[in-house]
This record gives structure tokens, sequence and C-alpha cells, in this order.
């Protein structure tokens, strides 16, 4: 007599680690709490929906509505054991996730979700909270803009003016640049006013005064600054090259420069080698400000920094000096030699409107002085039968470049300095401080990329609803939260260990690193595997041993080790 056997193998990988980190954030628990569902609602919980669909996404790199039910069905097992209430494949269909994101739309609800999700995390990862990044994308779609509010033609940061974006505001905590409030908003809206609401936002979560929120030059609106000031909070900018500020920029610069060498140097650890190296040098001055008002209420001191970086300047150095040169030759190149085949000039006035395009492309019109000759050739042709004698003349121009000299050393006295102004007072920000912090910028930036492409992919974008395309954001901000405390963790515990973890990087298992992507962590679980045998009326579960990487991991993240090893034993006592 034969005996049936029946195997079933799951692929459970980084799923019980994302799980379980979901439910120590918070996740699950606070959506239930924050967000009222329909009385007719059925199945898994709202946060216990956003769990598992976070975990697909993050899993899988794809947030796909009709993905998420085949992969739930393909590890029903492993998702049966991990969440707390009965489930099955079928409460990952299209319809209730569009009911999910629905329900993340919701503007008031969604504060809420995020104010009681930041104070949880702070409060149990104890994170800082002296310092918040602000800043903004936009995101370009194929959708065709309409009347409708959110997809619109607007100034793309993809560098794909062709096409509808929206937009989407972001604080984060400094230094780990976790998600603090996100806005999404119309493409066509001005990055100006989108500070203030997000930076109230981001207080309402933090519940603190005398916070420093840092920004790119659009937060330089005296309106935006008068927010923070009159709210006992502190702001750190750059100033944008324009207008009255280029102006001041070039005084203060004049004053310096002689004495650049003598500044205070700003120097950090360059990762590659260990060693310090110096990054700027910072010069502080200070002037007033106030409210623009008739009659000011808001009156504070405003300390302004002159800093001078070396990598900047030869950057620079090195673009203008490509810039000439690439106008130059253009330029020489409209009006080469006479020869078969090249085109010449015969008119002086399209040659004078391609050299000034040339020059206004390359922005180089203060630096090339272009003249302009004119030749003549005459050619007299001998009378032949009935056509007289006569003289043809042939007109062709040449233009010569020359450098202003002059005004490209003024140009580059100027090269590697800018300015960045803070309400802070020193004993809350040095001047070298505020320098080294505001360089970790894109750093804050990574989070954009990782939104928009791998890991989260926001693009290509296949919803249609915009009011799904807001909860679908929110999201992926989620699970941008998830990489970032899992990064963040990770390095800490390294750091306070002052150890070093190896293994991640395939064809060098010896490399080792103290600052490991949320990434290369999950992608050491790739390996782990549910087995179930069916034997008569018994049945065998085996699930793959941890490797030591795998356990250090879990070890790092305060995660224990059976959340892996113990689900055989949970499957047993709760059978599907």
């Amino acid at each position: 007599m034969m005996t049936t056997v029946n195997i079933h193998n799951e692929r459970i990988d980084d799923i019980p680690l994302l799980f379980f980190h979901q439910r120590v954030m918070g996740i699950p628990q606070i959506i239930d709490e924050q967000i009222q569902v329909h009385g007719n609602h059925q199945g898994l919980s709202l946060g216990w929906l956003v769990t598992g669909w976070v975990t697909f996404i993050l899993s899988e790199s794809d947030h796909r509505l009709s993905y998420v039910e085949p992969w739930a069905a393909e590890r029903l097992q492993t998702l049966q054991a991990l969440f707390p209430e009965p489930m099955e494949a079928k409460d990952f269909t299209d319809d209730r996730l569009g009911d999910v994101l629905d329900y993340l739309s919701q503007d008031e609800s969604w504060q809420e979700v995020e104010k009681a999700l930041g104070q949880h995390q702070i409060q149990v990862y104890q994170l800082p909270i002296d310092k918040v990044r602000t800043d903004t994308t936009s995101a370009a779609v194929y959708h065709e803009p309409n009347q409708g509010s959110l997809i619109r033609y607007g100034v793309s940061k993809d560098h794909r003016p062709d096409l509808g974006q929206f937009k989407i505001m972001m604080s984060g905590l400094d230094p780990l640049h976790m998600p603090l409030a996100t806005l999404v908003v119309p493409g066509n809206e001005a990055d100006d006013g989108l500070y203030l609401p997000v930076i109230e936002q981001s207080r309402q979560v933090l519940g603190e005064q005398g916070v420093i929120y840092f920004g790119d030059s659009k937060m330089e609106a005296l309106s935006t600054r008068v927010g923070i000031v009159s709210a006992g909070d502190f702001y750190y900018m750059p100033l944008s090259m324009k207008g009255s500020q280029t102006d001041l920029l070039h005084q203060l610069v004049d004053e310096v420069w002689d004495k650049k060498d003598t500044l205070p140097l700003v120097k950090t650890i360059d990762l590659k080698t260990g060693w310090p190296k110096t990054v700027a040098r910072v010069h502080e001055t200070s002037r007033p400000q106030q409210e623009d008002a008739d009659e000011p209420t808001v009156k504070w001191q405003e300390r302004v920094f002159v800093v001078y970086s070396p990598t900047l300047a030869k950057q620079a150095d090195n673009g203008l000096a490509g810039r000439l040169l690439r106008a130059e030759t253009k330029i020489r190149n409209l009006t080469p030699p006479p020869g078969r085949g090249r085109k010449q000039y015969d008119d002086l006035v399209p040659l004078q409107i391609e050299v000034d395009r040339i020059l206004k492309h390359h922005r180089v019109q203060a630096f090339l002085q272009v003249t302009y000759r004119r030749h003549e050739q005459h050619r007299h042709i001998r009378k032949y039968r009935d056509r007289p004698h006569r003289t043809e003349t042939t007109v062709r121009f040449e233009v010569q470049v020359t450098r202003n000299q002059e005004a490209i050393r003024q140009a580059q006295r100027y090269l590697g300095w800018r300015l960045y102004v803070t309400n802070a007072p020193k004993e809350r920000l040095s001047a070298e401080d505020g320098v080294l912090a505001y360089r970790q910028s894109p750093n804050f930036e990574h989070g954009f990329s990782r939104l928009k492409n791998r890991p989260l992919g926001l693009r290509p974008l296949f919803l249609r609803i915009e009011n799904r395309i807001t909860g679908l954001v929110r999201l992926l901000s989620l699970a941008l939260r998830v990489l970032t405390l899992l990064e963040f963790v990770v390095r800490r515990s390294l750091s306070q260990a002052q150890d070093q973890l190896t293994g991640l990087y395939p064809g060098n298992p010896n490399q080792a690193t103290t600052r490991p992507t949320a990434e290369r962590l999950l992608k050491a679980f790739d390996n782990l595997t549910l087995s179930s045998v069916e034997l008569s009326q018994q049945t065998i579960r085996y699930i793959s041993p941890l490797s030591p990487l795998q356990s250090r991991i879990l070890t790092l993240l305060g995660l224990p080790l059976s959340i892996y090893s113990e689900l055989d034993i949970i499957l047993e006592h709760n059978p599907p």
C-alpha cells in the first residue's frame, strides 16, 4: 500500500522580520485606533491589512494591488501564523486594498495617525527630536493633467516638464531621516508655501518648541521665517543667489577674502580613509530681522554664515572652464574656413542670433567677447556670347572670440562661497555644526529616491483615482519609515558596540561596514523556506535555520530569534 506524501514549500525570507518590526513600530495598533472603518468591514482589520501590504511592498519591491493576493496565497501558512487574527488570501483583494487607500487618503485621520506613530516611535526607539529636515519632490506620471486638482503641469524635478505631476512635501527626523509628516499637493503648487504647513504638522508630532528646521533656499521666504520664529522654533537654510542676496554675498566675501585661509575650519571624518578632512571654512556675522509690516511684532537677530567650500570651489571652477571652452568651440565652428560643404553666414543678423543663443545657453555672456569680421571675395567673369562682363561678390562673416580675463577672475573670486542663515543661538548650533548638519541633506533626499524608485517604486503609477494616489503615497511613507528605522537601529547598535557587520556583500563576504543599508539587511534573508510534509494524519514542518549573519541582524534590531525558529510551533498549535 502506497503512502501519499504532500510537500508544500513557502518562501518566508524577510517576512517575519518586517512583520514584527512593524508591530514594534506600532503601525497596526495605531492605524486601528485612529481610523474608524465602516461597520460592514469584514476580514482583517485596517491596521493589519496595512501591515501585510507594507510587508509585501518591502519584500517584493512592488506596490501593485493585483499582485498582493497571489503573494499571500503562496505564503498562506506563514501569514496565518504571523497575523493575530484569522486571515485568508482573499483579505488582500483589489477591492479591499482600494478601501485601504480610501481610508489613508482622509486628511484628518491621517494627521492623527502620523502624530500617534511619530510619538510612539520617538518614545520606543528613544529618537532625538532637536533637528528636523524638510524638502519637497515632484513625481512625474503619464496621467493626463485635468481640472481635477492633483495631476498638473509644473516645474519638474524629474526633468519631465512634458508630463503631469504631483508634489510630495515631507519632514523627517535628523539624523535617521525618518518621515514625520507627509503632504501630497497638486503639481503646480509652489514649494515656498509648503514649508509652514509641514512644519506645523511636525510640531503636532513632536509637541516641543526650540526644534531646528533645516530646509533648502526655497524656505527663505520672510513669511516662513516669521512663522518659525513666532512659534519659538529655529531655522537653518542657505540663501539663494538672487537680487540683494547676491550683493550681500559679494560684500561679505570681499570683507573676508584676504583672511580666507585664517577662517575657522570645518572638519569631518572621511568614511573611506578614516582621517579628518577639511570640508569648509566659515565666517559668521549677524543682522537684525523683523516681520514685513508697518508695525512689526516679530523681531529677531539672524546669524549669517559665509561658508567657503574648497570642493565646491573646485567643481565650480571646472564647470566654468568647461562652459567657456564649449562655448568658444561652438562659436568658432559657426564660421569655419571656406571649403566644400562648409556652411557660411552671408548675413550678420542670423549669425549674431546664434552666437547670443550659445552664450546664453552656457551662461558665459559676461566672460566672452565676440567680434565679427566681414570678408568679401570678388570674382571677375568675362563676357561670353550674349552674357556681359560682370563681377560677382561673395560675402562671408568670421567670428573672433576673446576671453574677458578680468570678468573671469572676478567671478572666480566668489566661487565656492555660499550664505546660510539661522536664528538658533550659538549654544544650540555653532557655525561648524550648522555646516556639517546641512551637508547631510542628500541623505534625506535619498528617501525620496527610495519612495519614487526602488525599493518602494511609486513610479510607474497605475492608479487613476486621485484620492487613492494620495493614499498610496501615504502608505509608501509608512514603508519608508520601516526602512529608515530598521537602518537606524542596526547602525546605532553597531556604533554602541563599536563593531562592524560582515557578510552583506556578495562576492566579498569579508567586507565590513558600520553603516549597512536597509536594502542589504533585508536581502540577507532571501534564502529562508517553510516546508510542510504531510504523511497520513501527521504534518511535519521544517524551517530553514538562520545563518549567523541573519541571527546577528535580528539581535542588532532587538528582535528575538524565535520569530523564525518558533513559526512551526505556532502553526502546530494554530493549524490553518
